[in-house]
């Protein structure tokens, strides 16, 4: 009688004396590498592969990083896109972020010993890019830096809000239930599509706190509407909050509706909120620029403790107003030209490996709840609807988006580097189906 293949499988203490398994367990962990060791062993037994092909096989399921998170090329045409984590960090950002990991002077001056404000490079940065703000605060998203405003301005009192700015920000959440949960009151004025500086006029009262105005950003109403402008409701004698959402500093041509925080400001904004994750293109936290009186009482208040941001967060949100273009940046500078001559190129590296491409024109967003009725003209690449899901799930994962019975990867937020690493995820895909 022949042996068992089974027999021949490797036993576990010898596979892990494999150099490249010991160099994994070293990165990743042993149990991770344990459990990739098992399983292949396990499909040995199973005969799936070849007893001598065991520790290739646990080698090649080892993940690249001891993070659930996936690297993912995102060719969905939205620059930032929610579900894959909004703004990628740039280069600058992601080395700060490195250095920010081991011990840092997060809270020391290191010329006295002494202990200094911490995130100072950060906040210098931020004030530095918003010249018209008096003062800055950070905090850990965009919703906790509403909620800080309202517990520290409005905390038992109203709150003047236009019915139609009364937005749902994302899985549920809703702007009335925050401010609510938030201590304060809602004063609603005006109807859905109008709202008149009359409206707000007639509900400012003795118990008014502020004037909030949160910019509807993820979607947008036409027709019969109007809506009152910062620098109209600057003249109610009272604090203007306004909420912009998407982080934007500062006007953008290709975005000439999305507010900004300095326009805001010039117009007598006492406070402006936003997401640094967003048009910034930084790390996920909060702004809070205004008046110095206001964002001092917001920085000393007890919840700002609770709602801080971590040293990795401060480190990357410098080098993303102190460092190079970031990659939103760089999506929306993007000319459609070089986008098409991409598309074209990469379609042909595929065709010559007998893979059906082909370039097409493209319209991409911003996403993230920004500019919600601007249409950003691009290119992509089109391949068969069925290599979708085998595409986002393969070792190099790339989401791309299906679109009239094809699979489209739009490269307005694909950084022209990995061009290359798109290829040869498509080939690669390509043949695990053939």
């Amino acid at each position: 009688m022949s042996e068992d293949p089974r027999r021949r499988v490797p036993r576990t203490d010898v596979l892990l004396r494999d150099p490249r398994l010991v160099a994994a367990s070293e990165r990743l962990g042993p149990a991770a590498v344990k459990a990739s060791v098992s399983e292949a062993q396990e499909r040995a037994r199973r005969a799936e592969i070849a007893p001598e092909r065991v520790a290739d096989a646990a080698v090649a399921a080892l993940p690249e990083t001891a993070t659930s998170l996936r690297r993912v090329l995102n060719a969905t045409g939205v620059v930032l896109h929610t579900n894959l984590g909004r703004a990628a960090l740039s280069a600058a950002a992601v080395a700060a972020v490195t250095t920010a990991a081991g011990a840092t002077d997060v809270e020391l001056d290191l010329t006295t010993g002494r202990r200094a404000r911490r995130g100072r490079g950060a906040l210098e940065a931020l004030a530095a890019a918003v010249p018209d703000a008096e003062a800055v605060h950070v905090v850990n998203n965009g919703a906790a830096a509403l909620v800080l405003a309202t517990v520290t301005l409005a905390r038992g009192r109203e709150i003047v809000i236009s019915r139609g700015e009364l937005v749902e920000i994302g899985d549920g959440f809703r702007i009335p239930d925050l401010l609510l949960s938030a201590g304060a009151r809602l004063r609603e004025v005006g109807t859905t599509n109008r709202t008149t500086l009359a409206d707000y006029e007639q509900a400012v009262g003795p118990d008014t706190a502020l004037v909030l105005k949160v910019h509807p950003s993820n979607f947008f109403v036409t027709g019969f509407t109007s809506a009152v402008p910062v620098d109209a409701l600057a003249t109610l004698d009272l604090p203007v909050v306004v909420d912009i959402g998407s982080g934007l500093l500062e006007p953008h041509p290709r975005l000439p509706d999305e507010p900004d925080a300095r326009t805001c400001l010039q117009q007598g904004a006492a406070l402006v909120t936003a997401s640094g994750d967003k048009l910034l293109g930084g790390p996920q936290c909060g702004l809070l620029l205004g008046r110095h009186d206001l964002v001092e009482q917001l920085r000393r208040h007890p919840l700002a403790r609770a709602l801080r941001v971590d040293k990795l967060t401060l480190a990357a949100l410098e080098a993303t107003l102190r460092g190079p273009q970031t990659p939103t940046a760089a999506a929306l500078a993007a000319s459609y030209d070089g986008l098409r001559q991409r598309a074209d190129a990469i379609a042909a590296r595929l065709n010559e490996t007998g893979i059906d491409a082909y370039a097409v024109d493209s319209e991409a967003s911003v996403g993230g709840g920004g500019a919600p009725d601007v249409v950003l003209t691009s290119a992509a690449v089109s391949l068969p609807a069925t290599m979708a899901e085998s595409l986002r799930v393969g070792r190099t994962s790339v989401v791309g988006r299906v679109h009239a019975d094809r699979c489209l990867l739009d490269l307005l937020a694909v950084d022209p580097r990995d061009d290359t690493l798109l290829v040869e995820a498509v080939v690669a895909e390509d043949e695990q189906r053939t």
